[in-house]
């Protein structure tokens, strides 16, 4: 079975230019996969049968995985086992018949404009850190980015003067995110007078830096997100949330959601159109508000 995820995890890095993250995330989930097999003296591919690949999915469900969470991983297994038949690891496909779960629509959360504004307007501190955050969460919902993004965003990037950044999301794909208005000032000023305070010899090119020097983490991007959340008793606050807003926010005012889908970086407009629901849900609000027999 090792041997098997190994080539498979050297045909998705080789042979499809997987990006380290996605290599990074089926190495986990088959690592997982392969230790519930073990667990049920299944050793290899052969070993495996439809029944068995559906205890596991019963297994993640009691675990507590999200329904979308449950399917990615049924997804990589599906992908695993066509690649064990293709090269000869095994003789059938247990998992050739295997529906995909169905994942529930989930919509998702969006902040008003009326709380984004406040939120940002409570981030008003001059230190480094301070304007180090006002900016990371202007970029976060001005730009609509990832927080993967954000971190990974380096100076050469940066270009204000044009009014864009230059993001790598997922897949390693490029795309140009537009900047303006309060998102452009709130950087200016952090790089201008946060960044070099928190900058120390050998940093990396990194925007965003932590207090020491270092390429600001994940973790601490969600931490200060949150901790800006609480001020105004928005529990959970996640930066994904920022993002949900800011395309929300566009199709509100009018964008086209092709447009949408670029700026986001969706390789799918599928995905972009979740902010359909969302804009339905704002316009049934905005109707039982403003029409006079509506609540009658």
């Amino acid at each position: 079975m090792e041997e098997a995820v190994s080539e498979y995890l050297s045909h998705l890095r080789i042979e499809r230019g997987s990006s380290p993250r996605t290599v990074e995330a089926y190495t986990r989930d088959l690592r997982d996969y392969v230790s519930f097999l073990a667990s049920r003296n299944a050793l290899a591919p052969d070993d495996v049968d439809h029944a068995l690949i559906g205890a596991y999915e019963a297994d993640l469900i009691e675990r507590g995985y999200a329904p979308a969470s449950v399917k990615r991983r049924v997804s990589v297994i599906k992908g695993f086992h066509r690649f064990c038949l293709r090269e000869g690891f095994s003789r059938a496909n247990p998992a050739d018949a295997l529906p995909l779960p169905k994942v529930p629509d989930r919509l998702p959360d969006v902040l008003s404009i009326a709380q984004v504004t406040r939120l940002l307007d409570e981030l008003d501190g001059t230190t480094p850190r301070d304007l180090r955050d006002r900016a990371m969460l202007e970029v976060l919902y001005g730009c609509g980015l990832r927080v993967s993004e954000l971190t990974g965003l380096n100076g050469d990037k940066v270009r204000l003067d044009e009014g864009s950044l230059l993001v790598t999301g997922k897949g390693e794909k490029q795309r140009i995110a537009p900047i303006a208005g309060t998102a452009a000032r709130a950087l200016a000023r952090y790089l201008e007078e946060g960044r070099p305070a928190l900058a120390r010899p050998g940093s990396p090119g990194a925007v965003f830096l932590n207090a020491r020097g270092g390429r600001l983490s994940r973790q601490s991007v969600h931490a200060v997100v949150a901790r800006a959340g609480r001020v105004l008793g928005i529990s959970n606050l996640h930066p994904h949330t920022l993002r949900h807003s800011f395309g929300t926010h566009l199709l509100e005012g009018g964008a086209n959601l092709r447009v949408i889908q670029e700026i986001l970086g969706h390789a799918d407009i599928s995905t972009t159109q979740i902010y359909t629901h969302v804009d339905r849900t704002h316009l049934q609000t905005e109707y039982l508000a403003a029409h006079p027999l509506a609540r009658r």
